[in-house]
């Protein structure tokens, strides 16, 4: 049975370790498939729920696009997109907001987690960001999600969207309800700086993250300088709950070297972590450094970025032209 997988990264620019074994790696894997039919979307729309530079973010998004195909994602195989070029995310999300309900969007963790105490002043955009998300996913018939822990709230809100359409308008499986594709235990990337936050490109510290476009000389600096604890690595794997730092820098080992976080445990356990970030800043640079020199030289090839984009556009405006013009009629419009 052919999978129809559906996913987007937001083109905030600089994207990093967390973003690629918590998500670009699986698209990888994904679109080498030959069962799977992959959408991957430079999510535009997403991203202006908070304030961005134009000019930088016409940027992020070629950057986005061209991190895509370096890491390997093959765009004759797959549809590399961004959101806004095609009207009928926008349209869809309307529609589907007077079908979602307040009380949903109200439980979502994630909203409370990035306003804070300043809900009153976070943008409407942000508030019903899952609704887009929702429409993203449901103009292609999308099957399966690949999600992490983050993005669960927000494909059970698009399936319950999906029913509620579905039932009251009384058309039966119009909208195709996705299945998760839930990330393996290391999609949570954590910050090198503070192994109970997540990386993020957001934080102040450059030294908390590895960059995609990082150099053999940053990445060996940045895991030398990665914080630890004064003890040895662990020798059984549960004494990792109380040592994030340990259990982060052990979880990256393992992700990058396709290995169980119990493998990485019985081989380094008892070492100093001197001896392990040796062994750690090697593995990263055979997988970062090949990646970040295809990058540095895409974002400068403008042309076949955008040459990209076009096509891309063309195969999902078909798609979700006429998944929007099918709504139009069953909405009454």
């Amino acid at each position: 049975m052919v999978k129809k997988i559906f996913s987007g990264v937001q083109p905030t620019g600089n994207l990093h370790l967390g973003n690629y074994l918590g998500a670009i790696k699986n698209f990888v894997e994904l679109n080498n498939d030959k069962k799977n039919e992959c959408i991957f979307c430079v999510v535009d729309l997403h991203a202006i729920t908070v304030k961005q530079d134009p000019k930088q973010l016409r940027n992020n998004i070629r950057e986005t696009v061209a991190t895509f195909i370096a890491c390997g994602i093959d765009p004759q195989k797959s549809i590399i997109f961004n959101q806004s070029k095609v009207s009928a995310h926008s349209e869809a999300a309307w529609i589907l907001s007077c079908v979602a309900r307040m009380g949903w969007l109200n439980r979502m963790t994630q909203f409370k987690e990035k306003v804070g105490k300043d809900k009153e002043k976070a943008s409407i955009g942000l508030y019903s960001y899952p609704i887009l998300m929702a429409a993203d996913i449901l103009l292609y018939d999308a099957s399966h999600v690949p999600v992490g822990e983050d993005q669960k709230q927000h494909l059970e809100i698009c399936r319950d969207i999906a029913q509620r359409f579905n039932n009251d308008f009384n058309v039966d499986d119009f909208f195709k309800v996705p299945e998760p594709l839930i990330q393996n235990e290391f999609a949570r990337i954590m910050s090198l700086k503070d192994g109970t936050k997540k990386m993020s490109k957001s934080e102040l510290s450059d030294l908390s993250r590895i960059n995609l476009t990082d150099s053999k000389d940053i990445i060996i600096n940045k895991i030398k300088k990665a914080k630890t604890d004064p003890l040895p690595l662990p020798s059984v794997i549960t004494e990792l709950e109380k040592r994030p730092e340990a259990k982060n820098l052990l979880g990256i080992y393992s992700s990058l070297t396709n290995s169980t976080l119990e493998k990485t445990v019985e081989i380094f356990g008892g070492k100093n972590f001197s001896e392990f970030k040796e062994k750690l800043s090697q593995v990263l640079i055979e997988k970062i450094d090949p990646i970040s020199m295809e990058i540095k030289k895409l974002v400068n090839e403008k042309e076949f970025l955008d040459k990209i984009l076009l096509e891309g556009y063309n195969k999902a405006e078909n798609i979700a032209s006429n998944k929007i013009k099918k709504m139009h009629e069953i909405v009454g419009f």
